[in-house]
């Protein structure tokens, strides 16, 4: 029964919340501005990060990078990364909603650019990427609805690390152009 009713509000507030942005493939050349989504739990999570400001950089786009830290923090634990940028699970709401503050952040960018290097395909990176009024959308995992413009995942045979699908991705723009 609660499971039915998260799942009523989700697709509801996708509904609403969602983009209307019309997306598609775009050159490098044309990215001014983007948003990165990775996952603090994958191991090579500062090697990504820093593989991705390091692309930002030098292809001149102004971005940020959003962090999903869903992981259980005691009091002896510090945060390792920014609290601004970073989701944690107290910022979902009871159906796994990003709490506005963390989603206008997002949106205040206005990126041309989004890119999820989450492996799952879970309702905080589903809503996030919906929302998202980015013109080219690009992810490790698709979502319902065909969200993504491309995907880079992983072969079939092997498990690749975020910074090693980023690798990936920044392979594919460099050949859009």
């Amino acid at each position: 029964m609660l499971e039915a009713l998260k799942d009523f509000f989700r697709k509801n507030w996708l509904k609403k919340y969602s983009s209307t942005v019309e997306t598609g493939i775009m050159p490098l050349s044309q990215v001014r501005s983007a948003v990165a989504f990775i996952d603090v739990e994958d191991t090579s999570f500062d090697r990504c990060k820093a593989d991705i400001l390091a692309f930002y950089r030098d292809n001149g786009i102004k971005g940020e990078i959003f962090f999903f830290d869903f992981r259980k923090i005691d009091s002896q634990e510090r945060l390792i990364t920014s609290i601004t940028n970073t989701i944690l699970k107290r910022d979902l709401n009871w159906c796994g909603r990003p709490s506005r503050e963390k989603v206008d952040l997002m949106l205040g960018s206005e990126p041309d650019l989004f890119i999820s290097l989450v492996k799952n395909t879970d309702y905080p990176i589903e809503y996030m990427a919906k929302c998202s009024r980015a013109r080219f959308k690009i992810g490790r995992v698709q979502l319902p609805g065909d969200t993504f413009d491309m995907v880079v995942s992983e072969p079939a045979d092997k498990v690749l690390s975020e910074a090693e699908i980023f690798q990936g991705v920044k392979a594919y723009l460099a050949k859009i152009g």
